[in-house]
């Protein structure tokens, strides 16, 4: 069995993208996960990311260098100021792909669920213009939706932003069990191998240590995809 990415967490190459906003902001889909825990590590270029928890809102610079990471809930959206890279870490590989995340659509668009996977499902196939296209549609529709979410908190305190976490939450709740079933399988299998491992170890039994591989991986074939916040370089682990 090819050995999963240490931790059971997936990275990506992300290119923020650099269309801007109608607040005159370059940057990307404002959202939240409601499961994982999200990393970055800039490798290029400036800008921030500005958040919104119970903490309440915050900016925070991004340059070469700087190392980021916030838990599920934390709504965030990335601004770029000047060709602004980052290398991703996810928590939980696999359920951030099978749709962890929630944008920040305007409430009506998130109290139905037909509408809000119509807002937020792209095309998988057509010319990469009307791809591009469809990404900015949702990215300044959720644009829209954090910005009135900003001034709801701002009248109503955390409330809004409960209110917020609970319509994320509905949304989600259909794909729980799949998600559970997915991270059994990965985290919780390697979670589970360490403590093998560890019990072996403690016992005077490297038998596991046999048992060692190295993994290489090449990028996804074909373009960058269309992401929340920018262009992203995926990985294919090689059997």
């Amino acid at each position: 069995m090819t050995p999963l990415f240490p931790g059971g967490t997936s990275i990506s190459d992300l290119a923020v993208y650099d269309w801007e906003c109608a607040d005159g902001v370059h940057g990307g889909t404002p959202h939240l996960h409601t499961v994982s825990t999200e990393a970055y590590v800039v490798t290029a270029g400036r800008g921030e990311v500005h958040t919104l928890s119970a903490a309440g809102f915050a900016r925070d610079r991004l340059e070469a260098g700087t190392v980021l990471w916030f838990s599920p809930g934390t709504i965030h959206r990335l601004v770029n100021e000047e060709e602004l890279r980052l290398v991703v870490i996810m928590q939980n590989a696999g359920l951030p792909e099978a749709g962890d995340a929630v944008l920040t659509f305007p409430a009506d668009v998130l109290r139905d669920r037909d509408a809000y996977l119509a807002a937020a499902t792209l095309p998988a196939e057509g010319p990469e213009a009307e791809r591009a296209a469809a990404a900015r549609t949702r990215r300044d529709l959720a644009v829209t939706g954090f910005q009135q979410l900003l001034k709801e908190v701002d009248e109503r305190g955390g409330q809004a932003l409960a209110d917020f976490h609970r319509l994320a939450a509905a949304l989600v709740r259909p794909r729980a069990a799949a998600w559970a079933e997915l991270w059994s399988g990965t985290v919780e299998a390697e979670t589970e191998r360490t403590r093998r491992q560890l019990a072996a170890i403690a016992d005077g039994d490297p038998a596991h240590l046999g048992q060692a591989a190295v993994v290489r991986t090449t990028p996804r074939p074909g373009p960058r995809a269309f992401g929340m916040c920018g262009r992203l370089r995926t990985w294919t682990p090689l059997s």
